[in-house]
């Protein structure tokens, strides 16, 4: 992302920052904004190759960015690698919880497995970071939460039934968190991609069909790219957006 097609956020500047699922599509959109901004980065994924190689091109460039491989899912390693980036950077003033996974699947086919596993990557590690992480805000007096939903279940998209259900608790999540956290000055949104164009969608999902359905849908012509998820992202972690909180914050190109 080149930085003169960001706004520049000064309150971000030297801002400890954690960001789930941050080495490739959305995330690594996160990473390089967040870094653009001088904010200390710090990311979490399970692709470490791609996770390694971003930090490392951001580091060469004088940003202040630390990675860790981490499956989020495992709540207790996720825990330790959130204490030791802020053991680097200091307490997190602002948490982007980005990281999910749309596999299609066939409700006739779902587990309790299946769909236990489909709820600690897409909402579980969500609660949790927040739960690390608002004691370090709270003694700050203040800070960001932004929780990443999806129009998928307001759109009533079928083919992945148990990640619509956790996306969906993701704003009953938001709002509940706004409550109890506001009183210490900490905001808490959730921030709804619509379909955004990453190269994991163009994979495996955008074909004619879909694009025509795109055209139809949105409001806007063009595509929603990750870059335009970052620029709201900054936004709800900087400064100049100190009294929302509770809210969607929607870029899906005018959808729903």
């Amino acid at each position: 992302m080149e930085e003169s097609m960001l706004g520049q956020y000064p309150s971000l500047a030297g801002k400890p920052v954690l960001i789930s699922g941050g080495a490739t599509g959305i995330g690594e959109a996160l990473v390089r904004a967040f870094a653009g901004q001088g904010a200390k980065v710090g990311f979490f994924d399970i692709a470490e190759k791609e996770g390694g190689a971003l930090a490392a091109e951001l580091g060469d460039a004088g940003a202040t960015v630390a990675f860790r491989r981490c499956d989020i899912a495992d709540i207790d390693a996720y825990r330790a690698a959130i204490a030791e980036i802020e053991a680097l950077h200091g307490p997190t003033l602002a948490l982007v919880n980005n990281a999910a996974n749309d596999t299609r699947h066939d409700w006739r086919e779902v587990t309790p497995d299946y769909f236990d596993t489909r709820i600690a990557v897409n909402m579980r590690h969500a609660f949790f970071a927040i739960q690390a992480v608002a004691p370090g805000m709270i003694s700050a007096g203040g800070g960001s939460i932004v929780n990443f939903g999806s129009i998928g279940w307001m759109t009533s998209t079928g083919g992945y039934p148990v990640y619509a259900t956790s996306k969906a608790s993701i704003h009953g999540m938001t709002r509940s968190f706004a409550r109890d956290l506001g009183k210490h000055g900490i905001r808490v949104n959730t921030l709804v991609p619509g379909w955004v164009m990453t190269q994991r969608q163009l994979a495996l999902w955008i074909d004619d069909a879909a694009n025509a359905e795109i055209d139809r849908a949105q409001c806007l012509s063009g595509r929603v790219m990750p870059d335009d998820i970052a620029r709201m992202a900054l936004f709800l972690a900087a400064d100049d957006s100190r009294m929302c909180t509770a809210q969607n914050f929607v870029v899906d190109g005018g959808w729903i």
